[in-house]
């Protein structure tokens, strides 16, 4: 198990132990495991969207098994409570006070699984969590232990009894994962890994180091030409004639924490570099983004996000060195 890092060459050997962890049970989606990586170290949360049976539980499972953190999960219901996230206060009789039950969101990585399937008011009883790290309840405000991070699974296709994430909820996550049906070859190692299924996964890492990797992600380095970039690509969503609604300038900052933390979890390098930009903004940027005459609780959403991977590809290139 890692107990410290220390240098920017340990980041990505961190990585690359939980890619290796992970892969005992999860098969062909290394990138994706390398995305949460960065975006647990970077501060952000991760919205996991696909189909049925496109393993998006078992990777949050597989991923947080591989740390030595605290874990939740929260199974979303039409009929969940705030409560039931951030917890209550409930009366003791014996000491005549109405004492404070944490809920499962105080945790280090809490998974919520099918986010749509909870009520709004359930799904905004996240929002001062995921945005800045604490929670509120009856007027008392608790900070929660870092690190801190949020994975939420959805499935794209809506049906009775789910409710739609609002484009202030989806701007909350750092990164929206479009996970899709394995290859022919992948979904045959898949067959094989469920004949001997008792694979038990080991942390690879520690809470500390976790945290000692945050704060050198936080040193980074990125000039003021990438930061002039990332601007131009963000306020260009907002400018395309065919995008309704672009990104925020929140998303500007998550596009830029995303790219620190790609650099130096994928790379193990100390500054940012157009790659890095490149490589994250699909991830960064494809769920802020609201198409003409398109419904974010239908089933077209599918076919637009390939259309927005196609935007985006038309206006990063504009960009390119």
């Amino acid at each position: 198990m890692i107990e410290n890092v220390t240098e920017f060459s340990d980041l990505k050997k961190l990585s690359d132990n939980i890619v290796s962890e992970v892969g005992k049970t999860i098969i062909g989606l290394d990138n994706y495991v390398k995305i949460l990586t960065f975006c647990l170290l970077s501060g952000g949360h991760v919205l996991l969207d696909g189909l049925p049976g496109t393993a998006k539980t078992a990777l949050a499972l597989s991923f947080s098994n591989s740390l030595d953190i605290g874990v939740n999960r929260i199974q979303s219901t039409p009929d969940m409570m705030p409560g039931d996230v951030t917890g209550t206060r409930i009366y003791n009789p014996k000491t005549l006070e109405f004492e404070f039950r944490p809920g499962p969101i105080f945790s280090n990585l809490v998974i919520v699984d099918e986010i749509n399937r909870a009520p709004p008011r359930s799904q905004a009883a996240l929002l001062e969590a995921m945005q800045e790290g604490q929670v509120t309840v009856d007027g008392v405000t608790s900070i929660l232990d870092p690190p801190f991070m949020i994975i939420a699974t959805k499935n794209p296709l809506e049906y009775e009894g789910t409710f739609p994430l609002s484009p202030t909820q989806l701007d909350r996550f750092m990164c929206k994962l479009n996970l899709t049906y394995p290859s022919k070859n992948n979904e045959i190692l898949v067959l094989k890994t469920k004949v001997n299924p008792n694979v038990n996964l080991s942390p690879v890492i520690s809470k500390s180091a976790l945290n000692q990797a945050k704060a050198l992600i936080n040193k980074v380095s990125i000039n003021d030409d990438i930061s002039s970039i990332i601007a131009k690509i963000v306020r260009s969503t907002r400018e395309k004639q065919s995008i309704t609604l672009g990104a925020s300038p929140t998303a500007s900052v998550s596009l830029l924490s995303a790219a620190r933390g790609y650099a130096a979890v994928v790379h193990g390098r100390d500054h940012v570099t157009i790659d890095d930009v490149k490589d994250v903004s699909f991830d960064v940027l494809n769920h802020r983004l609201i198409l003409p005459q398109s419904d974010i609780s239908s089933n077209e959403q599918i076919n637009s996000d390939e259309q927005k991977k196609q935007l985006l590809e038309q206006i990063i290139v504009k960009f390119e060195g």
